[in-house]
């Protein structure tokens, strides 16, 4: 088992009505507010509605930003950081899911400085001070509200990477299930689908931590046992309340101790499918994930049949691998790309941007041959 530090600053407000009390958090930190959201679906639900009330109660002069995407992008953050700059916020409040936390959160160490956000991500600037974040989740799928990482595309330069800093860790995250109870059943599923890959990119980690595997695969459990019911029942509080929770706790931290990293590969190889076709992400990683472990079953086979046995009571990788791909099929969620539209003559775009986005995994490396035969199993 690895030495490891857990550290941890957000402040977790989790429950029904939690957001009654949004207003009196944002006030300690100013009245000048950042308010950065989606598309139309805040507006719809009734949320938007909801947040602008609690606004008027402190009489917060209100920035708004909306239209963020949900496979986010670099022009949406430069543009919401000159318009916190320009007016001088004193906190930037994300009203959404995964996407719109994540560019928040480069949003909030953007508008001290004069350069694009991108500086960041390309490693020619470090971050040195942010404007408070305070999040209000829509969305169960990503864990962003509880650690300080964020992904942007950048068509530009063809990249869709991972950075964080822990300035980017939001002060407060307000978590209320009612408001997920509009999410449509194929988002609802993808964020299953995303859950669970998180709780696999830890368990195929670096390093040995037995109490680690064994919350990651609680976690995993929960997530089938609670989200195959409520695929079929969406407007199921206590199903919703469940999965947000599990949203959370599968990439707070909880699930590294004792390892040196989670491995991260399949997540970068599903960034790809994303940037170039705009698949939503949790349907990339259900394609790439069990592709992945096709790949790996000759490499790590006890690894594989331990999480098999542990989720499915199933005693080889071969088997494993067929319960995975028969999960996502349950979730509604693809397994191959050809059940996205996207043909084998795409085959050399994807190998070439994985190459170029230095697609490999941090305890299991990646050569650009595996990258080539992993898209094979991906069709």
């Amino acid at each position: 088992m690895e030495n490891f530090i857990l550290y941890n600053p957000v402040k977790l407000h989790f429950g029904k009505d939690i957001t009654d009390d949004l207003a009196k958090t944002v006030e300690l930190y100013g009245k000048r507010v950042l308010l950065v959201y989606g598309k139309n679906a805040i507006k719809e639900n009734g949320v938007y509605a909801k947040i602008k009330a609690q606004l008027k109660l402190i009489h917060a002069e209100v920035f708004e930003y909306g239209g963020i995407k949900s496979n986010p992008v670099i022009e949406d953050v430069d543009a919401a950081s000159r318009l916190g700059r320009n007016s001088n916020a004193d906190v930037v409040l994300a009203v959404g899911g995964g996407s719109v936390i994540d560019s928040a959160k480069i949003i909030s160490v953007t508008i001290p400085v004069s350069h694009s956000a991108w500086d960041f991500y390309s490693g020619l600037k470090k971050p040195e001070k942010a404007i408070p974040l305070i999040a209000v989740l829509t969305l169960a799928a990503t864990g962003t509200e509880m650690n300080p990482y964020a992904v942007l595309q950048n068509h530009k330069s063809k990249q869709k990477i991972g950075w964080g800093h822990k300035l980017c860790f939001p002060k407060h995250s307000f978590l209320d299930p009612q408001f997920t109870l509009t999410v449509p059943k194929n988002y609802t599923a993808y964020g299953i689908a995303d859950i669970l890959a998180h709780c696999l990119e830890a368990y195929f980690g670096k390093g040995d931590a037995t109490l680690s595997d064994k919350i990651t695969i609680a976690i995993m459990k929960e997530t089938i046992e609670n989200g195959i019911p409520l695929l079929h029942n969406l407007k199921n509080y206590e199903l919703r309340e469940k999965i947000l929770y599990s949203s959370t706790l599968a990439l707070n931290g909880i699930t590294m101790p004792g390892r040196k990293s989670g491995d991260w590969g399949v997540h970068d190889g599903g960034h790809v499918l994303s940037l170039l076709f705009d698949i939503p992400h949790g349907a990339s990683l259900t394609i790439a994930y069990p592709a992945w472990m096709k790949l790996m079953k000759d490499r790590i086979p006890e690894r594989i049949t331990q999480l098999g046995k542990s989720l499915f009571d199933v005693d080889s990788p071969y088997k494993t691998i067929d319960k995975l791909e028969e999960l996502f099929r349950r979730l509604d969620c693809p397994i191959k790309l050809s059940e996205c539209n996207i043909d084998k003559e795409n085959q050399q775009q994807i190998l070439d941007t994985m190459i170029h986005n230095k697609v490999t995994g941090a305890n299991h490396k990646l050569s650009n041959n595996d990258l080539s035969d992993w898209i094979n199993f991906m069709y």
